[in-house]
Parts: C-alpha cells; sequence; structure tokens
C-alpha cells in the first residue's frame, strides 16, 4: 500500500499534539531502543536549514519528542520535534545553512553545506532528524499510522540515551518514504555513518540560507 501527501505541515503544531506527556515521562522507554543510536546532547539555540531534490528512506518512522538545549545567550530551552528516523537513506542535492546573528563587526554570517549534486548522493544509515517544519511531496510505502512509539519496529527505533519521548505515544512507521523538493527546518541530526559525496562548504556575512 502506498500513501501519497503533497504540501507542508507545521511539525511544531504536530509535535506538540503528538507529546502532551512527555514532560511526566521524560526518561521512560530509555531502555527500550534496541539496535539504535543511545545518542542525546543539548541542542544550540540556532536551528537550520535543509533542502533536497530527494530522499529515499528505507525503514522509516516517526515520532515526537522534546530536544532540550539553549538559547543564544545561554538559558536553558527545549523544542517540541517530529523525529524521523531511517535505517537508510540517499539524498540527492542535499543543502544544509545555517545563521549566525549578530557578530561583532561582521553582524550575520552565513554557513552553506552542499553534498550530492553529482552522480553519488549522499548516504546515510540509522539517520535521526529532529524536525521542526516540513514541506515536501512524499509517498509512503505500507504505512501504519498511529502506532505506539515502543512499537514502531520498521525504523531503526526510538533513539535512547537521555531522548525526552514518550514510548507509549503516537508514532507512524513505512516500509519506505520517498520525499521529493523537501524544505525543513530542524535542531539536530544524528547517524551512525553520513557519507557526504562532493561537499562544499562556504562562509559568507549577510543572510544566505537554502530557502
Amino acid at each position: 500500500m502506498e500513501s501519497q501527501v503533497r504540501g507542508g505541515t507545521r511539525w511544531k503544531r504536530f509535535a506538540v499534539v503528538m507529546v502532551p506527556s512527555v514532560a511526566a515521562t521524560a526518561c521512560i522507554g530509555v531502555a527500550l531502543a534496541q539496535g539504535a543510536l543511545a545518542a542525546s546532547f543539548s541542542v544550540s539555540g540556532q536551528s537550520f536549514k535543509v533542502t533536497t531534490k530527494e530522499l529515499v528512506g528505507e525503514g522509516f518512522s516517526q515520532y515526537g519528542a522534546l530536544d532540550e538545549g539553549y538559547t543564544l545567550d545561554g538559558k536553558k530551552t527545549a523544542h517540541p520535534v517530529a523525529v524521523s528516523a531511517f535505517k537508510s537513506a540517499t539524498i540527492k542535492s542535499l543543502c544544509q545553512s545555517v545563521v549566525t546573528p549578530n557578530i561583532p563587526v561582521l553582524g550575520n554570517v552565513s554557513l552553506i553545506l552542499r553534498a550530492g549534486d553529482g552522480a553519488q548522493p549522499v548516504e546515510a544509515k540509522n539517520l535521526y532528524i529532529d524536525v521542526a517544519e516540513l514541506n515536501a511531496d512524499a509517498t509512503f510505502t505500507n504505512i501504519d499510522i498511529g502506532v505506539a512509539a515502543k512499537d514502531a519496529n520498521k525504523g531503526p527505533g526510538m533513539k535512547g540515551g537521555g531522548e525526552q519521548a514518550n514510548p507509549f505515544g503516537f508514532a507512524q512507521q513505512a516500509d519506505k518514504a520517498v520525499l521529493r523538493d523537501v524544505k525543513q527546518t530542524a535542531w539536530a541530526t544524528t547517524a551512525g555513518t553520513f557519507k557526504l559525496s562532493g561537499l562544499k562548504m562556504s562562509l559568507s556575512t549577510g543572510v544566505k540560507e537554502c530557502y
């Protein structure tokens, strides 16, 4: 069965719906993640933007979580996210950008990273993307919607570590996910391996983003 979705989703709103009880179950299920990365870190005070021409992921799952981190002035904060997980993924024409504001003398400084523009795409294993907002055309194969997060076994499993996610909360999963013309804002990306073919990185003053 294939399910195709076109248009954009405000993941901040979506994640709030998915994780209403996360605060009360912050560390439940840490030991439930099997075969997944036990990676957890405090996110920076800067989200980043990503575009791709096409992402083809095998073994997809998605669930709600909270990313703890800091503001740029060092205050503690948290961000609701939808964690998109893939056992493996290939990505064509990846662009990632982040803007650091208000640097003395220079003002805003933009970092842009590009990869996978040639014949060889970006390749990733056990890929986790903590998404705040997403726009794409998406096709899912054999999708299950409404699975308990801890039982979503088509993907690589929940992150584990110090992740703040409710293992009994809403999740969805699919054998395969194809996302085209992707535009997303994210707070973190974690991968077991991440091969960036044709990597190019540049710094420039001003605000220059992937979209």
